[in-house]
């Protein structure tokens, strides 16, 4: 009962400085667009494509693995479970059930089951800080603007680079287990069914897979976070932005986490078959 009643305080709290948060948000908010879009880059050496470097994603992913961690190590699991644990083993078996629907092999569930619950668990933390307020760091003409609540907080899903780095590691391992499942020569096979006519479909196929992957996410997130500046910029960063935050932040943001996962195990164990 003790426990219920800290807990239930504890989220009121957190809901009423998200409120308050929002609403100095009205005072302090610029009514310009500036930056808008823009990503805070860093070059080394000769610059170029692999001479860049976004700080702000390397520190929020570094952010939310740590918080994933101080999660997973305030999780006490004992007989008779709490609500937290109920929880977590709730989405556990769920994320199982589905692993053991989709994967034929055996062998490679365990590894998909950890693979896909990985990915849902950086993600769908990623995407609820992109629904609180926080500390947003866009380039300007004159520098680097740093501000306080008048947008959330950034999130790594924003970030192509992050995004695209994800669906290339499904795609390789989805490829190297079902070469080791079926053996390389009725992997290579697989190419050409039904007939060697379709060899180019069936590549275009597979390259589509991460390029599809990656884009989808990137799409939601980083589209619904321009569409809410936008709106709070027509509306003069009155209250609702909060609202709006919450929505594409905690609600679209974990059903993308969820979609991602989902086409992860998908796509293992449609060349599991």
């Amino acid at each position: 009962m003790l426990k219920e009643k800290k807990l239930k305080n504890t989220i009121i709290l957190f809901f009423a400085l998200y409120v308050i948060l929002g609403i100095v948000n009205v005072f302090t908010s610029k009514s310009e667009l500036e930056g808008v879009g823009q990503r805070w880059i860093v070059e080394f050496g000769n610059g170029g494509f692999l001479g860049q470097i976004n700080p702000m994603t390397v520190l929020m992913s570094g952010l939310i693995i740590l918080i994933i961690i101080l999660f997973a190590k305030s999780v006490k699991f004992e007989r008779i479970p709490g609500r937290k644990q109920s929880i977590v083993e709730l989405m556990l078996d769920y994320f199982w059930e589905l692993v053991e629907d989709s994967v034929p092999d055996q062998k490679y569930r365990k590894p998909t089951f950890v693979i896909s619950m990985s990915l849902f668990l950086f993600i769908g933390f990623a995407n609820i800080l992109s629904g609180m307020p926080g500390i947003s760091v866009l380039p300007t003409n004159s520098g680097l603007s740093v501000q306080l609540f008048t947008d959330t907080w950034y999130t790594p899903t924003s970030d192509l680079n992050t995004n695209l780095t994800f669906a290339l590691m499904v795609f390789i391992i989805s490829h190297v287990f079902a070469a080791k499942s079926k053996g390389v020569g009725k992997w290579l096979k697989s190419f050409i069914e039904p007939n060697p006519i379709m060899l180019p479909l069936n590549l275009i196929s597979e390259i589509a897979k991460p390029v599809s992957h990656s884009l989808r996410l990137f799409g939601n997130i980083m589209g619904g976070g321009i569409l809410v500046l936008i709106i709070s910029y027509m509306l003069k960063y009155f209250v609702i932005p909060i609202f709006l935050w919450g929505f594409f932040g905690w609600f679209v943001g974990l059903i993308q986490a969820f979609v991602f996962a989902l086409l992860s195990i998908a796509y293992i164990g449609s060349l599991l078959e």
